[in-house]
């Protein structure tokens, strides 16, 4: 059978049309997840790297809920003008208790991942309440309503730290049973303040820094 041949008969059935995509699609898609899947850097966390504590992950969720996803990346590139604004390029073992991942490239508002003890807890706070009170240009929206509910009504935090340490991250049951009592009168506001303050903290090694200094 010719190739034309084949490809008319392709054409005029669908079933065999929409076998062939998903099995050329699948050998592409197993190309790029199986060397990933036996990647020993991908899963091994670098120097200093843990897992966010109890008032961090609630934060984290609050940041994912309220799209500060959709304009701010967290991965800084290993470009000369990335690194010389934003600082060290990002690791993967930096990654290793991210669930999910908050990568991208599109940039709206400044990358975040090297954001953690740039500013003070007051001035995060002030950009969260009001952004054009610190940054006079900034299209980011305000967030007040995050100084009025409770950091806790997130979710389960103990289920959620129990549900991680099956996926691999190394909580003690004495950090998950004393999660209630660390998010106890504290706001959303407080607990993605947390969490901004610890982004891109972990250690990286000496040589990458001595790179961007």
């Amino acid at each position: 059978m010719s190739s034309i041949s084949l490809h008319k008969k392709l054409e005029k059935h669908a079933g065999l049309l929409v076998f062939g995509i998903l099995f050329v699609s699948s050998i592409g898609g197993l190309v790029q997840v199986l060397p990933v899947l036996f990647q020993e850097s991908l899963s091994t966390a670098s120097a200093n790297t843990v897992p966010y504590g109890s008032v961090q992950l609630q934060g984290r969720d609050i940041y994912i809920r309220e799209g500060c996803h959709v304009c701010h990346s967290q991965q800084v590139r290993p470009l000369l003008a990335e690194v010389k604004r934003y600082g060290a390029y990002s690791r993967a073992g930096e990654f290793v208790y991210d669930r999910p991942f908050m990568w991208g490239s599109k940039r709206t508002g400044p990358d975040l991942h090297r954001v953690g003890g740039k500013y003070s807890d007051a001035w995060q706070r002030v950009h969260l309440l009001d952004p054009r009170s610190v940054v006079n240009d900034s299209i980011m929206p305000a967030y007040p309503w995050l100084a009025d509910k409770p950091a806790s009504a997130i979710g389960d935090i103990q289920k959620k730290m129990r549900v991680l340490k099956t996926l691999g991250h190394p909580y003690s049951e004495q950090e998950i049973a004393a999660a209630p009592a660390a998010l106890e009168g504290l706001t959303e506001l407080d607990a993605l303040v947390a969490y901004l303050q610890v982004l891109g903290t972990a250690a990286v090694d000496s040589e990458n820094e001595e790179g961007h200094h």
